[in-house]
């Protein structure tokens, strides 16, 4: 049996997705963000060394990582489902994208999100008026700019067809869900059309709804 530990609201939704898509059984082991800091909690170091989610065990078989988490499934339970096949465009395609939504597409958001932390708990608050404008100058100096060539390339590699490596719908449509979902509270999509075609046409998936009503909150549906 596969138990994934999951963090509400955060990228291990995907993972829940991507069973739902496989139609494997699966168990779940929710845990909950510390309400001051946001981060997880200490009980998933019993997991896995770094304490962050996801991760699944796979009757012993511990994989972390997002990324490794959905190769591992596609490659042992996927049975050529989700993923093109080997030597094709379409394949180079998959594997980009798959590694593009962690390595490259998060970082920008991440620190968009620590900017906006810098003037909010848990930063004391007599610290607050002057991290105000050093998180100011770094979103407008860098992290926009950044986050809007990120975006207009996303919503460009989705003009010569519907999905991220190609025709199909694949797993690198899963990993690139959370970076494009994350731009959602930022305003960041309303002039980017392809990019939001995509998110509706992914929330209307029935394996994404039975993943959401079996994960729990997650605020970027």
């Amino acid at each position: 049996m596969i138990t994934v530990h999951h963090l509400a609201n955060s990228r291990s939704q995907r993972v829940l997705w991507l069973l739902e898509e496989l139609g494997l059984a699966y168990g779940v082991r929710r845990y909950e963000r510390d309400p001051r800091t946001m981060l997880a909690p200490p009980a998933l170091r019993a997991i896995h060394p770094l304490g962050k989610s996801p991760v699944i065990d796979d009757d012993g078989e511990v994989v972390a990582e997002t990324g490794a988490i959905v190769e591992y499934l596609v490659d042992r339970y996927g049975d050529g489902r989700l993923i093109p096949p080997a030597g094709t465009a379409a394949r180079r395609r998959y594997v980009y994208w798959l590694h593009y939504a962690e390595g490259s597409a998060m970082p920008p958001l991440l620190l968009r999100l620590v900017t906006e932390r810098m003037t909010a708990p848990p930063v004391p608050r007599l610290m607050r008026p002057v991290a105000a404008p050093v998180a100011a100058g770094l979103r407008r100096g860098y992290v926009d700019p950044e986050l809007g060539r990120h975006l207009d390339f996303q919503e460009t590699a989705l003009a010569d067809a519907p999905w991220f490596a190609g025709d199909d719908f694949t797993a690198a449509d899963i990993q690139m869900s959370f970076p494009i979902e994350g731009s959602v509270r930022y305003g960041l999509l309303r002039t980017r059309p392809r990019l939001v075609d995509f998110l509706a046409r992914i929330h209307a998936r029935d394996a994404y709804r039975r993943a959401l009503a079996t994960g729990g909150r997650y605020d970027f549906a």
